[in-house]
């Protein structure tokens, strides 16, 4: 007997977590009339109305909402039994879609990964690099890897190590301008500063013997790529407020020099990887969560 409820709950999921059904199916890989038919043909079996449908979107019928807890659970429960006969690394499958920032994903991620596949021969990987925050729903990602302090609750959330930002200069950059001796005088410096929705870190804030100080970064040159960024910082167009995964091997190198590093204020930014609420029950997910764990366990940089 063909039984098609769980292949429905995982497309009534997906619309109530996307708000649509054009979203929904974009999610899922499939096209937006199957995913319509499916809730419609769901609708009926069930005989109630579970969704609210308007010109602007979908929203939950109290119906609907007891029936999302119910199919969260449902899945969860087939996961989770799937993910029991998978114990080892040659039975570990799949596809798995991962996002990270790109200087982190380049600098960190990259090198690691021909590990991980080597490990697990029969998992697929995909790495979107992009310093947009995505949405794990909408652009089908399995995993993200996150910079900062986090602020959707709604996402599960492991954290791999801290976070922490040093301002940075060229050598050629501070034999002009001068060492500064407190974070009031980074104004004579020309500053490199984000734009679009990491506008936030142009704000450095500083611990002083007088106090928080706070600066806000300046310049001629913004970007919304870190890696931009940086290159621009190597070449001596301007201070950076940098993440040391990439600072501190510059300043090894002696491409860049530390500013002000007595006066930088330690928060519990750290980096994150966040996956949707029941995931890390597949074996895929699992696996590399656990791998990114151990890799950044105790940071190199």
């Amino acid at each position: 007997m063909k039984d098609d409820r769980l292949i429905a709950m995982r497309v009534f999921q997906a619309v109530a977590e996307t708000g649509g059904f054009t979203a929904a199916a974009r999610a899922l890989g499939v096209s937006q009339p199957f995913v319509s038919q499916t809730i419609a043909r769901l609708e009926e079996r069930l005989g109630v109305s579970l969704l609210h449908r308007t010109t602007r979107g979908h929203s939950l019928t109290p119906e609907g909402a007891a029936y999302l807890d119910g199919c969260r659970r449902a899945i969860d429960s087939v996961d989770q039994a799937e993910a029991v006969l998978q114990t080892s690394p040659d039975q570990v499958a799949g596809m798995l879609r991962v996002s990270a920032p790109l200087a982190f994903g380049l600098d960190r991620i990259t090198p690691i990964l021909p590990l991980f596949l080597a490990q697990y021969p029969k998992v697929d990987l995909e790495l979107v690099l992009t310093d947009d925050s995505v949405n794990l729903v909408e652009d089908r990602v399995d995993l993200a890897i996150r910079m900062g302090q986090l602020t959707d609750s709604s996402l599960r959330a492991r954290r791999l190590c801290p976070l922490r930002r040093i301002v940075v200069a060229a050598p050629a950059l501070v034999a002009q301008h001068g060492l500064p001796q407190t974070p009031a005088d980074l104004a004579r410096y020309p500053c490199l500063c984000w734009d679009g929705a990491r506008a936030h870190l142009n704000l450095w804030q500083f611990e002083t013997p007088d106090g928080p100080f706070r600066f806000e970064a300046k310049g001629r040159f913004r970007s919304n790529a870190g890696m931009a960024l940086f290159q621009m910082c190597r070449d001596g167009v301007g201070i950076m407020r940098c993440a040391e995964h990439l600072a501190r091997p510059a300043i090894a190198r002696g491409e860049l020099v530390g500013l002000l590093e007595e006066f930088t204020q330690q928060d519990d930014a750290a980096f994150h990887a966040v996956f949707l609420p029941g995931r890390a029950t597949q074996p895929r997910l699992r696996a590399f969560l656990e791998f990114l764990v151990a890799q950044f366990a105790q940071p190199d940089w």
